[in-house]
């Protein structure tokens, strides 16, 4: 079965009604080197031959753990990638990082990847945010602002998997109101407005000082361009913003600008937090676009020069990370005879998405709205445009595996055998499983787990429970801390992770939506 790419963006407008295409400032393509080589003639002349410029593209994708750099060329083929780590500060439920440390990283790994790729900055066409969906806390000079109970002033972001807003969250969903029914029945404490409720009632002098409250990857955009225009990916997923509202009050009014109109004022009135509100939401976003619109005039000139880049090299409005890989996966269908569009678009909606890392995310996208309990949306063209986003997810998935392997006592060990094997410890722990399936004769992988079972809620329930006090199980552990044991507590993990997605799956099967299991929908 063969597979194609759908354009979305040759038929979607933006949020308003004016569209740009994404493409150099006029400015900077009469800037722009042009490349010869040099030829020699049957006489003593010497022809000057032109060699197009190619085009490259960047996307820079911020983790939990580093900031990646990957460079494309325009059909799509990986040239180079690098990362950089970057730091992470976690004491109880509190993590927390710096915005300066991530911009550095990712000037880091881009540089790194261009000199990887043997890319050099002018080449770069145009360049992509994505990142976690962690909030921001920037000053009138963009400067950062603690949200840390340490008053370190580096310390300036919430990080997603911070759980310290457990009580916010708990007294927003006690007012019931009517934007609570588009992110599963109630608001997660990894979203930001309970987020943005702890700060105000925990640091009231950071609350004070905070211009600009960012979601991550609209933080990298405005750091790169200027422009402080957020994303509908991030407003509408983790702010309760309303996308659907946006496009019919534009409609109504025939509006030619992107201001937000999206804003439920009435309900950031009752969580008290109606201060937000003042000078059209200046602090939380004024203004909303469909990911991919071009941002301002490009990379500023220091930004450019932080990068390695040219200035103006133009800058897409931003993804959340998990949402960006949604993106690349759901757009990939089977190649269907081209006079039958409907099935193309039907198709999408019969898959999911994981996106794996720390956690992850279950995206699947309908063409009508569908109220799913514990599970977070509908989001109207929060990943695709005009679908709406069914989101669900497990908090700790990778970071689960992690705390299961490092913690055991004979993890040093096989950490040890593996960098001697050169090869990872994943691989090692399933090298073990295997032959402990062919010496004990078992008549399939998952046996050898009978008496073992784990419930993987270590960092609560995001979905379908929608529980962040939940917690995990592991039954049947003994005193045996051998390589063997480690390997099945390893393999019990594994499984207790998948029962969750299939949990997810059958809980949205079961309010409209309609999965197809299998290795082509659960990517």
């Amino acid at each position: 079965m063969s597979f194609k790419r759908r354009g979305w963006s040759d038929t979607t407008p933006l949020l308003g009604t004016q569209q740009r295409s994404l493409s150099f400032n006029s400015s900077y393509s009469s800037s722009h080197r042009s490349a010869f080589s040099v030829e020699m003639t049957s006489s003593t002349e010497t022809a000057i031959i032109p060699i197009p410029s190619r085009s490259v593209f960047l996307g820079v994708d911020v983790g939990t753990g580093s900031a990646r750099a990957g460079l494309f060329d325009d059909k799509g083929k990986l040239l180079g990638s690098a990362s950089s780590p970057i730091q992470i500060w976690k004491e109880g439920n509190c993590v927390e990082q710096s915005s300066t440390d991530i911009w550095h990283a990712i000037c880091a790994a881009v540089k790194s990847a261009c000199s990887l790729a043997n890319v050099d900055g002018e080449e770069v066409k145009g360049v992509g945010f994505a990142a976690t969906c962690s909030l921001v806390a920037v000053d009138a000079d963009g400067s950062p602002v603690t949200v840390s109970w340490s008053g370190d002033s580096r310390r300036n972001i919430i990080v997603w998997m911070d759980h310290r807003a457990v009580k916010q969250a708990e007294r927003i969903n006690s007012c019931n109101s009517p934007v609570l029914q588009y992110c599963g029945g109630g608001v997660s404490p990894e979203m930001q407005p309970p987020k943005l409720l702890w700060v105000k009632e925990n640091l009231q002098e950071s609350w004070s000082m905070v211009f600009r409250w960012m979601d991550l990857s609209d933080w990298l955009s405005y750091r790169a361009t200027g422009d402080d225009t957020r994303s509908l990916c991030t407003t509408v997923c983790k702010w309760t913003y309303l996308g659907h509202a946006h496009m019919q009050r534009m409609g109504e009014k025939d509006s030619r600008d992107m201001e937000a109109c999206g804003w439920d004022d009435d309900f950031w009135e009752e969580i008290g937090l109606g201060d937000l509100v003042d000078g059209h939401h200046a602090k939380i976003g004024r203004s909303v676009a469909f990911p991919g619109h071009p941002l301002g005039s490009g990379l500023t000139p220091t930004a450019a020069k932080e990068l390695g880049l040219a200035a103006g090299t133009p800058v897409g409005t931003s993804l959340i990370d998990a949402h960006a890989g949604g993106v690349g996966v759901m757009e990939s269908v089977p190649d269907l005879d081209p006079e039958n569009k409907e099935l193309d678009k039907e198709a999408i909606c019969h898959r999911m998405v994981l996106v794996c890392g720390t956690s992850t995310c279950h995206m699947a996208v309908s063409r009508n709205k569908l109220f799913i309990p514990g599970v977070w949306g509908p989001y109207w063209s929060a990943m695709l445009p005009e679908y709406w986003l069914t989101e669900g997810g497990q908090s700790a998935t990778g970071a689960l595996l992690d705390h299961i392997i490092e913690n055991h006592v004979a993890s040093p060990r096989l950490a040890n055998r593996a960098a001697s094997q050169n090869i990872s410890l994943f691989e090692l722990l399933n090298n073990l499983l295997k032959s402990m399936m062919q010496d004990t004769k078992s008549p399939f992988l998952a046996a050898l787990t009978k008496d073992i079972h784990i419930l993987p809620d270590f960092h609560g329930n995001r979905s379908p429970l929608a529980d962040p006090k939940a917690k995990g199980v592991i039954s049947g552990l003994t005193l045996d801390t051998s390589e063997i044991q480690l390997a099945l507590l390893y393999l019990a993990t594994m499984q207790g992770i998948a029962y969750g997605t299939r949990h997810i799956v059958e809980h949205c099967n079961a309010h409209g939506h309609n999965l197809c299991v299998s290795p082509m929908s659960l990517c």
